[in-house]
């Protein structure tokens, strides 16, 4: 038994930087605000008919521990009736909430469901009470790079020399130039629920816009930037993702029941894939975790007319590119920009892919398979191929 996925709908918070904007917010209630904006939007859903919750967080403890799948959905004002669980596949949280859910859905337990992911990076440094075994690195099971994400980034440009730092750069600043313009043309905003936050200083606020895009980024100020994890390196703050604060939250659902309910279809989910590689270069893993869906598919790249990747480095979306022959600038990549700008709150991440590109689908009909795809920590790689319901036959 086989049932067509679809996204209903995806929303997000305003992503704020670690000991920025939320530094007085709990975790959980960034998750509970996200899900509760997601069915403010579709009232046509029966609170009571959600037959589950997935939610990630890489930490999963203290405001991000409790089974925050389940808390969060308690909180949110869900019947007690809805279950819920967590999701950790660290940076791919959310994005294997997603699958997760979809599979239930596809083989048919479940009919609509809610998947997403939280990360409060500010209350949760990343790391923060792991105790990796020993093992890892006296019988060299891992590198000791494997285990800074930085250090990995450094490696993966060891690996692709032509991937210069000078490179790394001017994709960052296309990442902050993208953001800009499509926060001028509202393109961003539409999808974000507001979210209250308080100052200690300042009192309460409420978060509307991402606090971490750099509009007034250049060239020059990329180039003057440290290489903290090594020195003479190509990696800076500049050309990564931040450490940010924030929550996604997704709703899925049969096709059918999708139809039944009236509800949007933002996209067909096609297959999904993940894949592992040498942990000390996890920025590599979305090459074989794509290749590996086109395969299930029966698709090759050139059918791909749109790209969501996550910008965990700069480095790790070149090596995307250059394997599939992509050019760095190409049009049909991270049109809004992506992490470098916006940030990466670990494992909300995922959904926030797909709610761009969900966006994407709309403006372009032409296009008819879009990908999301993204890093994992200790070596692996996500992707998920969808369909664009709005597709009009006519590729260009």
């Amino acid at each position: 038994m086989s049932r067509t996925v679809v996204l209903v709908d995806a929303v997000r918070t305003p992503f704020g930087k670690a000991g920025g904007m939320y530094a007085g917010t709990r975790a959980d209630d960034l998750m509970v605000r996200a899900i509760r904006g997601l069915l403010d939007r579709n009232p046509n859903v029966d609170h009571s008919a959600i037959d589950d919750v997935a939610i990630a967080a890489a930490t999963q403890t203290g405001d991000q521990g409790m089974n925050i799948g389940r808390s969060a959905t308690l909180l949110a004002g869900l019947p007690n009736t809805v279950p819920g669980y967590s999701i950790d596949r660290w940076c791919a949280g959310a994005l294997t909430a997603v699958t997760t859910i979809a599979g239930a859905i596809a083989f048919g337990s479940n009919d609509i469901a809610i998947a997403g992911g939280v990360e409060h990076m500010g209350n949760h440094p990343m790391g923060e009470l792991m105790d990796p075994n020993p093992r890892y690195l006296a019988e060299k099971i891992v590198e000791q790079d494997a285990l800074a994400m930085g250090s990995t980034a450094e490696r993966l440009h060891d690996r692709f020399p032509t991937i210069t730092k000078e490179r790394a750069d001017k994709y960052a600043l296309n990442s902050q130039l993208k953001t800009t313009k499509a926060y001028e043309a509202g393109l961003i905003q539409r999808d974000l629920i507001p979210m209250a936050a308080r100052n200690a200083e300042l009192g309460w606020t409420i978060a509307t816009v991402d606090e971490a895009p750099r509009p007034t980024t250049t060239m020059e100020g990329l180039a003057g930037l440290k290489t903290p994890f090594r020195p003479a390196g190509r990696v800076t703050a500049g050309n990564s993702s931040g450490l940010n604060d924030g929550a996604t939250a997704a709703l899925l659902a049969s096709e059918d029941k999708a139809k039944e309910l009236g509800l949007s279809i933002k996209a067909r989910l096609v297959t999904y894939a993940f894949a592992g590689v040498e942990p000390e270069v996890m920025g590599f893993g979305p090459v074989p975790s794509t290749i590996k869906a086109l395969a299930q598919a029966g698709l090759s790249i050139k059918d791909i007319g749109l790209f969501e990747i996550n910008e965990a480095f700069a480095v790790q979306v070149l090596a995307f590119l250059e394997h599939f022959g992509i050019a760095d600038d190409d049009a049909r990549v991270n049109p809004f920009g992506g992490a470098i700008a916006v940030g990466h709150p670990l494992a909300s991440s995922g959904v926030r892919l797909m709610l761009n590109l969900a966006r994407s689908f709309e403006a372009h009909p032409e296009v008819r398979y879009g990908l999301t795809t993204m890093c994992i920590g200790l070596g692996m790689g996500g992707s998920v191929i969808w369909e664009n319901p709005h597709f009009n036959g006519q590729v260009k």
